[in-house]
């Protein structure tokens, strides 16, 4: 698998869990074999997910879930990590061939680099279909990192990003994400109605905070100008801006061309999803001036 002999390449791989039978195996399988460890870090699986991480050779650790940066942060301190090397990845997700013999090439060769940290770009999968167009691939993930120069930001109640101090370089080949467990509308639906309440004391933490984010952060890192374009998105009209925003990917960059599929997730993810944002925020906004 790899170009070194059939030596694994010094990267351990950390993965979070909770019943994710549906995707687990394709998520370890793209990294066995060629990577020095697994572990999978698991909420309290009542499926079969343990034993379809045994069979790949994962150490399994049970610890209880707060929330994805909580998570992240406790895995990096408790796990036994030998490597300097980490490959963090949610069971959704599966490493390509292209992007697997980067890392061997880049982290395995001799020369070694200088790099902290490494993004990737992300394959957007939805219910099956590859989402290419609305802006929306590829969306640069810092997933291959330092562990001694890696953070996290707690603030984050919706999802997490891993930052590190030093040189950050990018990677060719695409990292696929596929939740075969929200196939069902549904099940997508009500999770991301339980974000977006989550999302809502996000951003209303961060107004409070009031913290500006320079202008030169638009042409730094993909991290750093996500959160430069978040801070312009906080300081736009409440119920205005899911309307914008969904314009601006389904029709400026041409989301309409992802066919039937592409159209549930742009309506639901960049228009329905940010108006229940939206709406929590005004809800809360209405009970604090209610109690003033």
């Amino acid at each position: 698998m790899s170009d070194l002999g059939g030596r694994p390449v010094p990267v351990s791989v950390v993965v979070l869990t909770f019943n994710e039978e549906r995707n687990l195996a394709a998520c370890l399988e793209s990294v066995s074999g060629w990577t020095q460890a697994i572990f999978v870090v698991d909420s309290g699986s009542t499926d079969g997910t343990r034993g379809i991480a045994e069979r790949f050779g994962a150490q399994v650790v049970t610890h209880a879930f707060d929330n994805h940066s909580a998570q992240w942060a406790w895995a990096l301190e408790a796990l036994p990590l030998r490597t300097s090397w980490l490959l963090g990845l949610d069971a959704d997700q599966r490493v390509t061939p292209e992007l697997r013999d980067q890392i061997i090439r880049r982290i395995g060769g001799d020369e070694g680099t200088p790099a902290h940290g490494f993004y990737v770009g992300r394959r957007q999968v939805f219910r099956g279909r590859w989402i290419r167009y609305g802006g929306y691939y590829p969306k640069y993930l810092l997933k291959l990192f330092r562990r001694e120069h890696v953070r996290l930001d707690a603030a984050e109640l919706v999802d997490h990003h891993f930052q590190v101090s030093g040189p950050v370089e990018m990677l060719h080949g695409d990292l696929i994400e596929d939740n075969r467990n929200e196939y069902a509308i549904a099940t997508w639906t009500a999770k991301h109605n339980r974000y977006a309440v989550l999302q809502a004391d996000h951003e209303l933490a961060l107004r409070a905070r009031n913290g500006s984010v320079p202008f030169r952060m638009a042409f730094g890192s993909p991290d750093e100008r996500t959160r430069w374009l978040k801070s312009i998105w906080a300081r736009l009209p409440l119920f205005v801006r899911p309307c914008v925003y969904v314009t601006y990917r389904y029709v400026l960059r041409r989301g309409f061309l992802d066919g039937k599929q592409g159209f549930i997730f742009h309506v639901l993810q960049g228009f329905w999803y940010r108006l229940l944002v939206d709406i929590n925020i005004d809800e809360r906004r209405s009970s604090r001036r209610a109690a003033d």
